[in-house]
């Protein structure tokens, strides 16, 4: 799908039908003609644009001679296999050319809508290099807003797990645990992209743009250190009730055993007296309520010594 917009002197953006200078392309899956018309009114390598469609790309930044290429992970909101929220990252492209900002990925996400609804303030198609800095900086807003959902999804977990300990909760923690992996690895690399973007002159940055990109950097810092913490934290819950699943298994097991302990006494008094041989006071007329005494004392003294012990 291949969308285009303009912004006017007023803020004031909508969407055209043809390529026009300072206009904003967004390329969302698109189609293989889409692709080739871009690269041949912008004159940029088809390579470009389909790098940012691999969702195994790296980020990374690269500057040719018209045109300068931005790759950074953006996170995403997906299922694991229970229907819990999962998180991922996929790739964007964003392509600056001396015309035209283009934006490139492999589906609809909501930091375009952000852009495409006009949400952002002093946001310009035109104005190219505030406009890849002010992507950044939501893209570092969302990593934010994501981490505090997973905080508070894991939060929410624990408690279910105090109540019950069933798997559909120990695999949503595994799918945190496995999002935060997503998040740090993806922060990590697009820091590099920033501190390069601000290291090298890739774009021509005013004061107001480099003020920006340093926040964009700070906010990006902090995400990474809220990814790790919560990492952290979630590995030792994962820890704890790995530990707490298998003490319960073994306080069950106890139980159990001390249990067939228990009962398996009078069956050992019963199989002694149901021997064919002769056994004492065999001739009572008492003979049946002893070998019962017997085995509910055993039982019982039995039974008493385990509570004694915590066996119950």
């Amino acid at each position: 799908m291949m969308k285009m917009y303009l912004s006017d002197a007023s803020g004031k953006m909508r969407e055209i039908d043809r390529i026009e200078n300072g206009c904003w392309i967004n390329l969302v899956a698109p189609t293989e003609e889409e692709i080739r018309y871009i690269a041949h009114h912008l004159d940029i390598p088809i390579d470009s644009i389909k790098d940012a469609l691999d969702d195994e790309e790296r980020s990374r930044i690269e500057k040719e001679d018209n045109h300068v290429l931005i790759i950074v992970d953006i996170p995403i909101v997906a299922h694991d296999e229970v229907d819990g929220p999962m998180y991922e990252t996929i790739p964007i492209g964003m392509i600056i050319t001396n015309t035209c900002f283009i934006t490139v990925c492999l589906q609809e996400n909501p930091i375009f809508e952000e852009f495409s609804k006009n949400k952002i303030k002093n946001f310009y198609t035109f104005m190219k290099t505030r406009f890849a800095l002010q992507m950044l900086y939501m893209i570092s807003t969302y990593y934010l807003r994501y981490l505090k959902q997973i905080n508070r999804r894991t939060s929410e977990i624990e408690k279910e797990l105090h109540q019950s300990m069933k798997n559909k909760e120990l695999f949503s923690l595994l799918s945190m645990e496995k999002s935060l992996v997503y998040f740090m690895t993806s922060l990590k690399a697009n820091n590099i992209v920033m501190e390069r973007l601000l290291r090298l002159n890739y774009l021509r940055m005013y004061e107001d743009d480099q003020d920006l990109l340093q926040d964009v950097i700070i906010e990006n810092k902090q995400a990474i250190e809220m990814a790790e913490v919560y990492s952290s934290i979630l590995s030792g819950m994962m820890d704890a009730f790995a530990s707490v699943i298998s003490n319960n298994l073994n306080i069950v097991m106890k139980f159990l055993t001390a249990i067939t302990i228990v009962i398996s006494l009078p069956t050992m008094v019963a199989s002694f007296y149901g021997m064919n041989v002769p056994i004492p006071y065999q001739h009572s007329p008492y003979a049946f309520l002893i070998a019962m005494a017997l085995a509910g004392s055993l039982s019982a003294a039995t039974a008493y010594v385990f509570w004694k012990k915590r066996y119950f």
